[in-house]
């Protein structure tokens, strides 16, 4: 038998500890009195956890050693890392003293990306109880990439934006990721409905 917590189960577990540390931070952090610094290493913890996605996944399938603990904590861990940092981008932290939100998400944006995650979470439960396999597609492996460079891109922008000569150019770069992020997100969940509609009707009783 394989043991459960294998080392690629270890590393997301480990990643999941990485979140919590993220999260304590930029709930910390408030932009009308700014530590940049928190934003430093918030972003290089994101950073950390977004390749030790890639790791875990590598190791399990090098070695032999997927679970099915690692196919539902591996993707879940993804998910609150993710859908975490966008929600608390909306927060009060990232207000300046203008009342101005400068990471350019939107509350809708955040409905959105968190809407898709529960959507195609129970699209793929779903499935799978009827014996259905409903994995990952390019565009939803489009949109992890997408997440996971736009999150700590916008927090170093935050940090080097009140030394930044040209600060017109931080905002539309910080606009264009996270807009490509929706877009990509959104696209994302369109295919997967797609994908579930013929799904669904296969599984519907004649």
């Amino acid at each position: 038998m394989k043991p459960i917590l294998n080392l690629p189960n270890q590393i997301t577990i480990a990643r999941l500890g990485l979140a919590i540390v993220f999260f304590v931070l930029l709930s910390q952090y408030a932009q009308r009195t700014p530590n940049p610094w928190m934003l430093d290493v918030a972003a290089a913890i994101f950073i950390v956890a977004a390749v030790s996605d890639i790791l875990d996944g590598y190791l399990a399938r090098k070695w032999g050693q997927v679970t099915s603990l690692g196919k539902v904590l591996d993707p879940l861990v993804d998910k609150v890392l993710v859908c975490g940092a966008f929600i608390l981008f909306v927060g009060p932290g990232f207000v300046d003293q203008d009342g101005k939100n400068v990471t350019e998400v939107h509350s809708w944006m955040v409905v959105l990306i968190v809407g898709r995650e529960l959507l195609v979470t129970g699209l793929r439960g779903f499935n799978a109880t009827n014996g259905k396999v409903f994995g990952a597609s390019i565009h939803g492996k489009l949109k992890m990439w997408m997440q996971s460079i736009a999150v700590p891109a916008i927090l170093l922008i935050i940090a080097r934006e009140p030394t930044w000569s040209m600060g017109a150019t931080a905002g539309w770069i910080k606009a264009i990721l996270v807009w490509l992020t929706v877009a990509i997100t959104a696209l994302s969940m369109i295919q997967y409905l797609v994908r579930s509609r013929y799904l669904l009707e296969e599984s519907a009783p004649a």
